[in-house]
């Protein structure tokens, strides 16, 4: 089936994002030693797309992805998985939030010992509701309303307003004006100008993150044997019974705290001393 003007036009809009996005990205990958991955053909990887497994081997195609250590030949360690995406309709936009979140959460999960930023940057209309959800879940969001998409475009001639009754002749002429335009990185640069407030707080957020550093390391090996108590009272009186001058006791694995200058921390435990190594290593 042929493509709609509706459609082939919202995709324009989505690539405007994208265009926007990569210069700054591009810039902030340089100043912190870091390899954007982007849409198109990489040595390190087969076909064009920027594509990442989960712990359950579930393929996520994504826009942009910065890694630490990669390179044109060499896939690195994720700091950053950053998705994009335009709606014009609110009864669209809560259904695209999810859809982003079910991307790109399992990705954080399966490369929490990089702790990697989760960003999105989004345009169009999408509800308060949809942007609340995603922050509540730990995302950095850059949102370009559609009143600045649409002005974004009216500087270069062309009417990028439309609804749900707008005509396929209409869309067309849009199209048309669109494909005429020598420098489509004006509009680019033009929404990013009208939007310049979020769009520093977004990198500013997303340098925080990336330029964090371990404050302290915390291990402790633990011996001993676990309780398990089914009420408060039960585990009150195995305190209340437990020996402190009991001979050492067979190790029982090895928990590990990383603190960050910035107030966060992550946690894991080993039974095994290779495993420990192993997980500490990951952030040499």
């Amino acid at each position: 089936m042929a493509e709609s003007p509706a459609h082939k036009f919202g995709q324009i809009i989505g690539d405007l994002l994208e265009l926007a996005l990569e210069p700054h990205l591009q810039k902030f990958a340089r100043k912190h030693k870091l390899y954007l991955d982007k849409k198109g053909e990489r040595k390190a990887r087969s076909g064009k797309k920027v594509s990442w497994t989960d712990a359950n081997n579930n393929k996520h195609d994504l826009d942009f992805v910065l890694e630490r250590g990669g390179t044109e030949n060499k896939i690195g360690i994720p700091v950053a998985f950053i998705e994009s995406a335009w709606r014009r309709y609110t009864k669209h936009s809560r259904n695209k939030a999810q859809e982003i979140q079910s991307a790109v959460l399992p990705l954080a999960t399966k490369y929490k010992s990089s702790s990697p930023f989760v960003g999105v940057v989004l345009a169009g209309v999408f509800t308060e509701g949809a942007l609340t959800q995603l922050k509540s879940l730990g995302f950095g969001v850059l949102y370009f309303p559609y009143d600045s998409v649409v002005k974004a475009f009216a500087k270069f001639g062309i009417n990028a307003d439309f609804d749900e009754k707008t005509a396929e002749a209409d869309f067309r002429k849009k199209i048309e004006s669109w494909n005429k335009l020598p420098n489509k990185e004006d509009v680019a640069k033009e929404l990013l100008k009208l939007n310049k407030k979020g769009v520093d707080e977004f990198l500013s957020s997303l340098s925080d993150s990336v330029s964090r550093f371990i404050e302290r390391i915390i291990i402790l090996p633990l011996h001993g044997q676990e309780n398990i108590s089914n009420s408060v009272t039960e585990a009150i009186d195995f305190l209340k019974k437990y020996s402190e001058d009991k001979p050492k006791l067979p190790l029982s694995k090895y928990e590990i705290i990383i603190k960050y200058n910035t107030g966060d921390r992550i946690e894991a435990s080993f039974k095994d001393k290779k495993d420990s190594i192993k997980f500490l290593e990951t952030y040499l």
